[in-house]
């Protein structure tokens, strides 16, 4: 076990350098930082006084070492449009977004396991059929869309929900819904057929024969069994959701590190955009590595190991 964990975690040190580096090279070949930061007006000389001092003429991978180097210190540089430290900038925002995603992912799963468990009860039933289809619609719909609808009929039509801000918990609720339900398929389609293997075992039908409740085989014996997974694929898909809160925060305005990451890539700020790529990226090689170790440790033959 031991000697799993560290090759996961140095397959998961390799990726993120990875990460980083591409990143930074995508980021800085994309066009002049100089002549964005300079504006439209600027001179000749103008740029290259820019370019000298925020060291854009230096060789790429020296620019690179350096900031991987103060990055590991904890400083990301300075923003170039909210001229802050960039690492504050992010602490500031991040609060918004951890909140959110714990929201989501808690909804996903309150919502999606009772589905999921339903459905592996009654197969092909009423309820089969409707998890069945709130799982394809959770994969067709995108994410933006389904939140516009959100907003025009709880904000617009019926003025039940503030469509955008962070005053208090109503403000993410819709929120909370959009990016929940982009983790419910998978979860729900888990627990069914976690459900319907279990309910076929045979200490599940021992348990049966020996008078016990079918609440207590659902709960005791097959829930328990069949939610191993379940918690799993609930660890990446927290990191999934972390990553993908900028399409969320952008739709309704919630200032945090997702909508952060939209303000600064349409503002040309490399600084904010590199360090909040390597940090949605951590979040997701974070929780898989979680993810792997939970599987790991359950499994009898890693644990002898």
């Amino acid at each position: 076990m031991l000697i799993y964990t560290l090759k996961r975690l140095g397959l998961a040190l390799l990726v993120a350098l990875a990460v980083s580096m591409l990143s930074f090279t995508l980021l800085h070949l994309s066009g002049d930082p100089a002549s964005a930061i300079a504006g439209e007006s600027a001179t000749d000389s103008d740029i290259a006084a820019i370019r000298a001092f925020y060291g854009f003429d230096r060789p790429l991978i020296v620019q690179y070492a350096d900031w991987l180097f103060s990055a590991l210190r904890g400083d990301f540089g300075e923003s170039y449009y909210f001229q802050l430290p960039v690492a504050q900038l992010i602490g500031d925002r991040l609060s918004i977004t951890m909140t959110l995603g714990i929201c989501g992912i808690s909804f996903a799963i309150l919502t999606a396991v009772p589905l999921g468990v339903a459905a592996a009860v009654r197969p092909n039933s009423m309820i089969d059929r409707m998890a069945l289809f709130i799982s394809v619609m959770g994969q067709a719909m995108p994410s933006f869309w389904f939140g516009l609808v959100l907003v025009v009929i709880f904000s617009i039509k019926f003025r039940l929900l503030p469509p955008s801000g962070t005053d208090g918990w109503q403000n993410f609720v819709m929120p909370t819904i959009v990016l929940g339900y982009y983790a419910m398929p998978a979860i729900m389609r888990l627990t069914r057929a976690g459900m319907l293997d279990v309910l076929s075992a045979d200490y599940v039908r021992t348990a049966r024969a020996k008078g016990a409740s079918e609440v207590r085989v659902m709960f005791k014996h097959a829930l328990r069994n069949a939610i191993i997974p379940v918690v799993s694929l609930s660890a990446v898909q927290m990191g999934f959701m972390l990553g993908g809160s900028i399409v969320v925060e952008s739709i309704f305005a919630l200032h945090g590190a997702g909508y952060l990451a939209w303000e600064s890539i349409g503002r040309n700020d490399l600084p904010t955009v590199q360090a909040l790529i390597l940090i949605f990226a951590l979040f997701y090689i974070v929780f898989t590595f979680l993810s792997d170790l939970l599987n790991a440790w359950l499994d009898p033959r890693m644990r002898v190991g």
